[in-house]
């Protein structure tokens, strides 16, 4: 009887330890294409992990320790939407955070309007997330397409060129960009033609046929929306053809160092893009950021590294400032939240669940060998979107 008495106080012992382990967490589900994109992605998690280690070091949230668990959803919706339900339902997690591409994107987005979770979207740029499939419970960190297009189309409509071709992967964020830049710059200069169109697959980019459609139709400009390797096989390919000798390019997340610098000498020059500058932004904000992030991870930021610090300084600001932690009072937090930034005060807007995150416009050139942006500016992401009563007939009734 003493043995059975003394084992079931040990088991209650253990029991109650472990009990206020998981009570003293705040579980956060990072879903994300690690594998698919390590340049961009891997110094997003360093962005998102140096954000956890100074929160938990100050004493955590609230006194609970922040916790993110991190899964790869390898860039496909399907195994994206298992992912959150696991993390929802078994790893018990508060909210949800993250996703690149913008069909994985929409699809956590409809997991969460089925399961009423709430989800930051991090990275991906459709103008469907917080638009045409927008929902209560998903929110956008990063400028849309339609934002970063406008910002280009405004350069843009400053060229001589009328003739325009595009070339834009075959898939919801490229179809997106094309269709954006379009309308923006045709509101600018109606007078403009569209000659060629060339839609390559995602990372299966044939660049020696699609540099030759192009150079076909003749255009005087071409507005570019390939990205990562896709746009290394196309640069290179140009360069060899002479595609861009004499012709304007506008080319968006062309300057993100994640896929400029990896260009080396052979980089274009004179090219209009969005990007990140971040050896020459010396506002103090970015330069404690970027010192911060130099200090913990011994090499500089990349656009990536930047998108994933103010994701996770958004949850914190969240759950600092919610009166509780349940999912619709988070949703109502969240609606209007505003917060200090590496790039200055962003608003989340409630009309559409959108930041006003903005992002630096400028043209490339090589300097010592190394491709940069130059007589770049920052464009306020506020000033790129319609009005709030605008946004939100853009969207479904949640």
């Amino acid at each position: 009887m003493g043995a059975r008495v003394a084992a079931t106080l040990l088991a209650l012992l253990a029991f109650s330890v472990q009990l206020p382990v998981r009570a003293q967490e705040v579980r956060i589900g990072e879903i994300n294409s690690y594998a698919r994109l390590p340049a961009f992605l891997e110094p997003y998690r360093k962005g998102w992990t140096l954000v956890v280690e100074e929160v938990n070091a100050r004493g955590g949230v609230r006194g609970r320790e922040l916790v993110v668990i991190a899964r790869d959803d390898g860039g496909k919706p399907a195994n994206a939407v298992r992912i959150a339900e696991e993390l929802v339902y078994g790893d018990e997690v508060l909210m949800l955070a993250g996703t690149f591409f913008s069909h994985v994107g929409l699809a956590v987005a409809d997991f969460a309007r089925q399961n009423r979770v709430l989800f930051l979207a991090a990275e991906p740029l459709t103008d469907a997330l917080v638009w045409s499939r927008g929902n209560r419970y998903t929110f956008r960190l990063r400028p849309s397409t339609s934002m970063q297009a406008a910002m280009l189309a405004r350069e843009a409509a400053k060229l001589p060129a009328r003739r325009w071709a595009t070339i834009a992967p075959n898939y919801a964020y490229g179809k997106d960009a094309v269709a954006a830049f379009r309308r923006h710059l045709e509101a600018l200069r109606p007078d403009v033609e569209w000659v060629a169109e060339q839609w390559p697959p995602l990372f299966k980019i044939d660049a020696g046929a699609t540099v030759r459609a192009l150079e076909a139709a003749d255009p005087e400009a071409i507005f570019n929306v390939t990205f990562s390797a896709d746009l290394a096989e196309f640069v290179r390919e140009g360069r060899l053809r002479g595609l861009f000798q004499d012709r304007a390019v506008v080319s968006l997340l062309t300057g993100e160092p994640e896929y400029l610098e990896p260009l080396g000498a052979e980089a274009p020059e004179g090219w209009i893009v969005t990007g990140y500058p971040w050896y020459a932004i010396d506002t103090p904000a970015h330069r404690a950021f970027r010192e911060a992030y130099e200090r913990r991870w011994g090499e500089p930021p990349r656009l990536g590294s930047l998108v994933g610090y103010m994701t996770m300084l958004t949850i914190v600001a969240l759950l600092e400032r919610a009166p509780d932690w349940d999912t619709e009072t988070l949703v109502e937090t969240l609606k209007g939240l505003e917060l200090d930034t590496p790039v200055g005060r962003i608003r989340y807007r409630a009309a559409d669940h959108q930041s006003t995150m903005g992002a630096w416009v400028g043209r490339t050139a090589v300097v010592d060998g190394r491709p940069v942006m130059v007589d770049w500016y920052y464009a306020d992401g506020a000033d790129y979107l319609p009005s709030e009563d605008e946004a939100r007939a853009l969207r479904p009734s949640d």
